[in-house]
């Protein structure tokens, strides 16, 4: 009787554990995030699988899924398809002007010198007024596209119209350009890096910005889905912050050969020797930095808000959206780059 007992006893714990481990395994959340072809920390750090770990350990496996356009993810997150996903400024202006539920929560890069309007050189363009009648691509509502049309509009005083402005996504612009179907581009890299092999600045958005208002990638998240899911955005924004530190203490040292700059290349595409350039083009702010005034800090004060509001009156009168709301402040989210600060 007692070794029956003791047999039972075994395999009611055995079939116990069995069921711990499957619930365990189980509970393990797969999300879907979307990043589109841009260089810098973040990129390098999916490709080196540093947010793994740190999210399996708080229940979730990641699929990273590359988008080409701004649009694209936009329809996406709005769809429920992913719950997080990278936009430009612009790209989040329309958006959250179009009552997408998200919220931009960290600052991926100071655009400036990393957007650029590039004409090729046998195209006869010198001066914006040459721009008259040619054929330029860009990826619509994104952060190219809103400065391609301030410079055109409010910089050199053109009406839009007398541009062929034509909506193509960066490996596009790329085929388009070396078959000689347009005549310039604003776009990124690696994009962008391509084109200057043939092609002159005619301006960038570091100069447009001045005239108007700075652009920034950064990333979003559904609201609701980010309020259940405090853990993933925890560890997800821990990686993210650790990252940029990183870099800023170690970017310098970064080669063709280093491993992070191999794996944005696995990652997006592209010379290595292009991607460390186009990283000098752009600024990266840590989470102390994302956390003050000057990006998500400070509620409707924030640079974030400003540079939003901005690009949403904009693209309202260009008619890429039919309103502007009267406060954008309820999409910028600086709780989560202000825990990041905190962690070690």
């Amino acid at each position: 009787m007692k070794n029956t007992f003791l047999k039972t006893l075994l395999c009611t714990s055995a079939t116990a554990a069995t069921l711990a481990w499957s619930t365990h395994a189980a509970a393990q959340e797969e999300v879907t995030i979307g990043y589109q072809q841009i260089v810098g920390p973040y990129v390098s750090a999916i490709a080196m699988k540093k947010f793994d770990e740190p999210l399996k350990a708080a229940g979730y496996t990641v699929k990273w899924r590359q988008f080409s356009s701004a649009g694209d993810i936009s329809s996406a997150l709005a769809s429920g398809g992913i719950p997080i996903g990278v936009l430009g400024s612009t790209g989040i202006a329309a958006a959250a002007t179009r009552g997408v539920n998200m919220q931009l929560f960290w600052i991926l890069d100071n655009i400036g010198h990393s957007e650029a309007l590039v004409v090729r050189k046998e195209s006869g363009i010198s001066k914006p007024e040459d721009l008259k009648g040619k054929r330029i691509g860009v990826p619509f509502v994104s952060t190219s596209h809103f400065h391609l049309l301030v410079a055109l509009s409010k910089v050199w005083k053109m009406n839009p119209r007398d541009v062929r402005i034509l909506n193509m996504q960066p490996p596009q612009i790329v085929a388009a350009w070396q078959r000689g179907d347009i005549d310039a581009a604003y776009v990124w890299p690696p994009a962008l890096t391509t084109l200057l092999k043939d092609g002159t600045v005619l301006t960038d958005s570091e100069e447009v910005g001045k005239a108007s208002v700075p652009t920034f990638d950064g990333i979003v998240v559904d609201k609701d889905w980010a309020q259940k899911n405090p853990k993933f955005m925890q560890a997800y924004t821990k990686v993210l912050a650790q990252a940029y530190v990183d870099y800023k203490q170690n970017g310098a040292k970064w080669t063709g050969s280093s491993p992070e700059v191999k794996g944005i290349t696995q990652m997006i595409g592209g010379e290595s020797k292009d991607i460390l350039e186009a990283m000098k083009m752009l600024v990266f702010p840590t989470a102390a930095d994302m956390a003050s005034n000057t990006w998500l800090g400070g509620g409707a004060a924030s640079g974030a808000v400003k540079a939003l509001t901005e690009s949403a009156a904009f693209l309202k009168e260009q008619k890429q959206i039919d309103s502007v709301l009267a406060d954008y402040s309820g999409f910028v989210n600086a709780s989560w780059v202000e825990q990041a600060a905190k962690s070690k």
